[in-house]
């Protein structure tokens, strides 16, 4: 399927449609925070804390430190699609790896790297990610690696039944039967057509990494300060939630957005890319 055509069928899909629209405003604010924010993100005035918002210049606010909350927002976008986008980027290296070893290895190799992908799978991203960034302290970067590895994991077992299903169809055999090499194969026949299946899956591995990151942060291993994240303002204002909800709400549905974006985005795409799937318009007799 072409990539016009992919991109109509997405936008005819009502899930895909909203997701697009959700993840749009997520990259278009993180793209305004590189050339504007109202206030410096880190800027700390005492004088100005716990604004409400629409005063003093503010339109969300300010946290206990005088910092503008909009700004924070804005800021927080960025860091989160960093983190989302290299952290999905190392989850299609891990898994694309794992699931191509172990269908191009001998069999008891292939086997055993099966094998090892099972019982990986059965720590969640989380729980991984929270190990690494104990035992190497927390960083963006160990955020984006636990994550991206944790995610990766996962995506191999979908990435290795695909290319499986690629490599016993008959053009694939008839390629080897040609004087095909293995590379050759896997470049010209299984990565085009797994192609579209592992899409769908890092669009979800989008929505891991970003709920992933605040939830990190949010328990103080993730982003450091001074850097601003979402999970880093919901984690320094968690205090105060009874006296300033408002704090803790901005953040929380910012986070939420992104995630159902995603969701939805992969959703959508899985519709459009998927003959199966698609709404096919039917002439009434």
């Amino acid at each position: 399927m072409s990539v016009p055509l992919a991109l109509r069928a997405l936008l005819r899909s009502r899930n895909g449609l909203v997701g697009c629209v959700l993840v749009g405003v997520l990259v278009l604010s993180a793209l305004v925070s590189l050339v504007w924010t109202p206030y410096d993100p880190t800027l700390v005035r005492p004088q100005d804390g716990w604004l409400l918002p629409f005063s003093g210049g503010h339109l969300l606010g300010t946290d206990r430190l005088g910092r503008d909350e909009l700004s924070q927002l804005l800021t927080g976008a960025r860091s989160t699609l960093r983190t989302a986008l290299l952290a999905a980027a190392v989850a299609a290296v891990v898994g694309l790896a794992l699931a191509l070893t172990a269908v191009l290895l001998p069999r008891w190799p292939g086997a055993a790297v099966v094998q090892l992908t099972d019982v990986l799978i059965a720590f969640p991203v989380l729980l991984i990610a929270m190990i690494l960034t104990a035992v190497h302290g927390g960083s963006t970067w160990t955020v984006i690696t636990a994550i991206g590895v944790g995610a990766g994991v996962n995506l191999a077992r979908v990435a290795r039944a695909e290319a499986a299903r690629v490599l016993d169809t008959d053009y694939v055999l008839a390629a080897h039967a040609a004087g095909s090499g293995t590379w050759r194969t896997v470049r010209k026949h299984l990565l085009p057509n797994i192609a579209p299946t592992l899409i769908v899956q890092l669009s979800l591995v989008l929505s891991v990494a970003v709920l992933a990151e605040a939830a990190l942060s949010f328990l103080g291993f993730g982003t450091p300060a001074p850097a601003v994240s979402w999970g880093r303002m919901l984690y320094e204002q968690q205090a105060y939630i009874a006296a300033r909800p408002l704090l803790v709400i901005w953040p929380g549905i910012a986070v939420a957005a992104s995630v159902l974006g995603f969701n939805l985005l992969g959703d959508g795409l899985r519709e459009a890319t998927d003959a199966r799937l698609r709404v096919r318009e039917v002439t009434p007799v």
